[in-house]
């Protein structure tokens, strides 16, 4: 199940070098920066401006919509003006439905895209049993549609990206292989044999989607596919409708971060429902991260992994009050460096305390448990906090619950009869813990590292555990120090989202110092747990980026949307711009909301079409009585 050079050692996978234009993509390049216009392709003066911002602002690759003919021819015009104007970046056309644009851009610009879920093969969420001659049939006329784009793209030496949409599968991909990574897989990897019959190399593959889960393992599963067959095609990472602000920043690096971090990876796009411009200095930060990873401290080869990289399975653990067993990962908060914790302090952590009812109020992102150090509470918590000291403190007055270092646990005579915190990095693993924590069933293990590679030795240290049999609960901890914000989110997320993603984590602990508020610190941690799908504690939204596409203004009916239906705890909406990938990304919405045309909206439930054209004036109003008749509605408190 290889899929990357080493779970421990970090390297990058080597793939070939493509050119496209006059930019390397692979091989020993430095892992390159793009993104896609908003505006109208027909609109030339809007769009080459548009793509100067992107460049201005590091975009090393510029992706432009050509849904038809027209559009396709000019790009011609586009490329001119920004030549014109002093800048040779790349251009690639964004093909979808209509193979004949896609000859037509071939011809004009450096690079085309296509999506094999729908480029020659359908998608009409029809449910049709393929034989093998059936299915083989099909494949020859995919082929005949595909081969003159193929034929162009080599006499023009024009790069094409082969990029599988998770959301766009067709009718013959989920028939025999299902809404899954393998389909996504086979779907590249069958234009991909074609292109290689004709001795066509000029390729670079995405497996994109917008459940993180879904699309690690794909990308994954790509890898390992290709070294099974002798290849090495450059490797585009993106999460697609990856949403806005926050969510969207925490969605991208949890799946762009942990491919990053194996090593996987040869040009990233960072899809956020903003300005393309400001998608740049997300990606560079993110791939900051990973600055001098190489030179990290050695870790100890994994010579047996007990995890599958292509399929999500909770690492089996005891259950010690609310940590580990079917519980949701906790939060952990950090107090320990303030100078005074008052009830007060409480209200950064989702508590807010009432003095005429005498009672606190818990909100859906509180905080399970807060670590004071040597601090001494002089008020009654919330029941629902767990409080943790430090050994020698709680030792004085056995309240709440204590926190050891290994050296303490190892010869602690007093510990609590319910739940022990015990603090280890990788190193201290020793035989003597490993055989105490065999038979202790109050001890929850928080793993932290000083490691450049951090998430490789920490699920080194989960992984010893499994082979060893331990199943103790265990808490991530990552410690952070003055960082801005948005590095904080992205790191803190690729980082531990890497480890949440293959089922590893009991719950979180982010300390940081001079960082950011406690109050961010804790909705950062929820963000963390919503984007990998391990707690959810909010509304999902899947929203795309925006292209030239898209028939509404997506930032403000995202925004428009987001604020009527934001209480919604667990409800995933999809707000999507055109037809393209709506119907496919419905399937992994609860409700979708989808422009059809100028003014003009789709609503769904599911895949499902429920209501079409819709005035947009209207829409959203009758996306809330959608929700409502399908029992999914509360009513928002006014606090």
């Amino acid at each position: 199940m290889k899929y990357c050079n080493s779970l421990t050692s970090f390297s990058r996978f080597k793939t070939r070098e493509v050119i496209v234009g006059k930019l390397a993509f692979g091989g020993i390049n430095p892992i390159r920066i793009q993104s896609m216009t908003t505006t109208d392709t027909m609109d030339t003066i809007a769009t080459v401006e548009e793509s100067i911002r992107m460049i201005k602002a590091g975009c090393e690759l510029v992706r432009i919509t050509a849904p038809s003919k027209k559009e396709a021819e000019n790009l011609k015009n586009i490329k001119a003006e920004l030549r014109k104007r002093g800048y040779n970046t790349p251009i690639v056309a964004d093909i979808h439905f209509t193979p004949n644009a896609a000859e037509i851009a071939a011809k004009l610009v450096e690079k085309v895209r296509i999506n094999p879920g729908n480029y020659a093969d359908k998608k009409k969420f029809e449910e049709i049993e393929y034989t093998d001659k059936s299915y083989e049939d099909e494949l020859t006329r995919i082929q005949e549609k595909f081969l003159p784009l193929v034929q162009i793209c080599k006499k023009n030496n024009t790069a094409m990206r082969i990029g599988t949409n998770h959301g766009s599968l067709s009718d013959r991909i989920l028939s025999r292989y299902g809404d899954t990574p393998k389909g996504m897989v086979e779907s590249a990897m069958e234009f991909l044999r074609i292109c290689q019959e004709q001795d066509f190399h000029n390729i670079i593959l995405s497996m994109k989607a917008s459940n993180t889960r879904v699309m690690v393992q794909a990308y994954r599963m790509l890898v390992y596919e290709m070294i099974k067959e002798n290849m090495n095609y450059p490797i585009h990472l993106g999460v697609t409708e990856a949403g806005e602000a926050e969510d969207g920043r925490i969605k991208s690096a949890v799946g762009i971060g942990s491919l990053l971090a194996d090593g996987i990876g040869d040009t990233i796009r960072v899809s956020l429902t903003e300005p393309p411009e400001e998608e740049i200095p997300v990606a560079e930060k993110l791939l900051a991260n990973f600055d001098d990873i190489e030179n990290h401290s050695h870790i100890k080869e994994i010579k047996k992994s007990p995890i599958n990289p292509f399929e999500y399975k909770r690492r089996k653990t005891k259950t010690i009050l609310n940590i580990g067993g079917s519980n949701v990962p906790i939060i952990k908060a950090d107090f320990s460096l303030k100078q005074k914790i008052t009830p007060a302090s409480l209200f950064s952590l989702g508590y807010s305390y009432s003095v005429p009812l005498d009672k606190w109020h818990i909100s859906d992102m509180a905080a399970d448990y807060l670590y004071v150090g040597d601090h001494e509470l002089d008020f009654e918590v919330p029941g629902t906090l767990g409080v943790i000291y430090n050994y020698n403190s709680w030792k004085k007055h056995k309240k709440g619950y204590p926190c050891m270092d290994a050296k303490e646990y190892t010869n602690s005579k007093e510990k609590s009869s319910v739940l022990n915190f015990i603090y280890v990095c990788l190193t201290e693993l020793t035989e003597k813990i490993k055989n105490k924590l065999k038979s202790d069933d109050t001890a929850v293990i928080v793993i932290d590292t000083f490691n450049k590679n951090g998430m490789a030795e920490q699920r080194k240290l989960f992984i010893d555990l499994m082979n060893e049999k331990i199943d103790c609960p265990v808490v991530i901890r990552r410690r952070y120090k003055n960082l801005p914000y948005e590095d904080l989110q992205l790191y803190s997320s690729s980082d531990i989202g890497a480890l949440l993603i293959d089922g590893l984590g009991d719950g979180i602990f982010i300390c940081s110092e001079n960082c950011t508020s406690d109050q961010n610190i804790n909705l950062l941690s929820f963000g963390i747990l919503q984007a990998t799908r391990t707690r959810i504690s909010k509304t999902e939204y899947i929203s795309c980026p925006s292209c030239g596409r898209t028939l509404f203004d997506l930032q403000e009916t995202t925004a428009k949307i987001r604020k009527v239906t934001d209480h919604l705890k667990g409800v995933k909406i999809g707000i999507m711009g055109c037809i393209v990938n709506g119907p496919g990304e419905m399937a992994d919405a609860d409700y979708g909301y989808v422009g059809t045309r100028p003014g003009k909206i789709t609503l769904y439930k599911e895949k499902e079409i429920v209501e079409k054209n819709i005035d947009e004036d209207l829409a959203v109003e009758a996306l809330i009585n959608l929700i409502k008749r399908h029992g999914d509605w509360v009513e928002k408190k006014i606090k």
